[in-house]
């Protein structure tokens, strides 16, 4: 897609546009180096010169908030910024609840916007607020980590945690526009990368082997920061955004990009929402789950589940429920808390399993005598 003339002096050579097809709520995903800088260019041509508030955590803050700060300068007015504490702990109802409150004493209105400047837990908590504040204000995310930029910032997802399961509170409310500049990574943690890389990877799992079998051969460069980077996430972006706009709401394709969520997710709940288990962790471990048991199954071939692992493992990432620091959770515990997965019907929680490498499908009858039997012995090492 090519960029609006009017747009086109706030970007560079090198930067892709990958449009959210959603009729009158389209949107642009704007990916490249250097974005930041040019933010408040990109934002004003597509809202104009509205005012807005930054939703932004300590740590972002501290690297990256001076940049956007003078983006912004006079064309759009800056009512504020709110500065959370990192971490998932922070999507909750009592933070979000401050956050409403103070978007409030800012005197936002429903003509202004919300900028989420963060990873995927700003990105959440904020769009949440905003899809609130006032009944919905605009919403603009600037995503700086790998994860929030390949998966969490686009969609319209938002949501908060409860103790019965990550997320299940929420709405969609969908950006006015995404800008995700590929430098601010290179500030990222190498943890956090590679958590994010489980996301990117995921895509070439549930539908696109050709793309998985360029991860195996691009991981390097994608880590190292080579150009190969903006191709990922680009291809990332692309994979969503064409799952988005047919199924927004998640009535049917959608839940395919919830391969490894209903074991990650579980397993986040288990370890309280911490530092001891990341988000990208989880889902690397709830990915390789899904693989083992779809080759339990019959469904897919051993070679195809232990490359997918292999892969995982070459990463960095963690694909053993034994490997959570602070000790893998019972079968039990771990199937209680999947019963609280948001893809429940009826009682029977859904399952993204696979029959190879980019083919992955929703399994709503599960056998779940034969899923308790598996999650026993995962859960017990073996």
């Amino acid at each position: 897609m090519d960029a609006d003339p009017g747009m086109q002096d706030a970007l560079s050579a090198d930067t892709r546009i990958v449009p959210v097809g959603l009729g009158a709520r389209s949107y642009d995903i704007v990916i490249g180096g250097g974005l930041l800088a040019r933010s408040g260019a990109l934002i004003f041509e597509r809202l104009g010169a509205v005012k807005c508030a930054i939703v932004t955590d300590e740590n972002v803050a501290g690297a990256h908030l001076d940049t956007l700060l003078g983006a912004l300068g006079d064309t759009c007015p800056h009512a504020g910024t709110i500065t959370l504490k990192p971490g998932e702990a922070t999507k909750s109802f009592s933070e979000l609840a401050s956050l409403c409150e103070r978007l409030l004493e800012l005197g936002i209105e429903r003509g202004d916007a919300v900028i989420a400047f963060g990873g995927g837990v700003v990105g959440d908590i904020a769009g949440f607020a905003a899809s609130i504040l006032r009944r919905g204000v605009a919403l603009v995310q600037i995503p700086t980590s790998l994860l929030a930029q390949v998966d969490s910032s686009v969609g319209g997802k938002t949501g908060i945690n409860t103790p019965q399961g990550k997320n299940l509170i929420g709405t969609f409310h969908q950006p006015r526009l995404v800008i995700s500049d590929t430098d601010v990574l290179m500030s990222l943690p190498e943890r956090q990368f590679r958590a994010g890389y489980a996301e990117v990877v995921k895509y070439g799992l549930l539908g696109d082997v050709e793309f998985f079998n360029w991860l195996e051969k691009s991981r390097a460069e994608i880590f190292a920061g080579g150009p190969a980077r903006g191709q990922a996430i680009e291809t990332s972006c692309r994979a969503k955004a064409a799952i988005v706009a047919e199924d927004e709401r998640e009535s049917g394709k959608r839940a395919l990009l919830n391969l490894g969520h209903t074991f990650g997710h579980a397993l986040e709940a288990h370890a309280g929402y911490s530092d001891r288990l990341l988000h990208g962790e989880a889902i690397s471990i709830g990915m390789a789950l899904a693989f083992e048991f779809s080759n339990e199954m019959g469904l897919c071939s051993g070679q195809d589940a232990q490359r997918a692992i292999a892969h995982f493992k070459a990463a960095g990432l963690p694909v053993e429920i034994g490997r959570i620091p602070g000790g893998a959770p019972g079968a039990g515990v771990l199937l209680a808390l999947i019963a609280q997965d948001k893809k429940v019907q009826a009682g029977r929680p859904a399952f993204i399993l696979v029959r190879g490498i980019g083919e992955a499908y929703v399994e709503h009858r599960m056998d779940m005598e034969k899923l308790q039997d598996f999650l026993k012995r995962k859960c017990s090492g073996k």
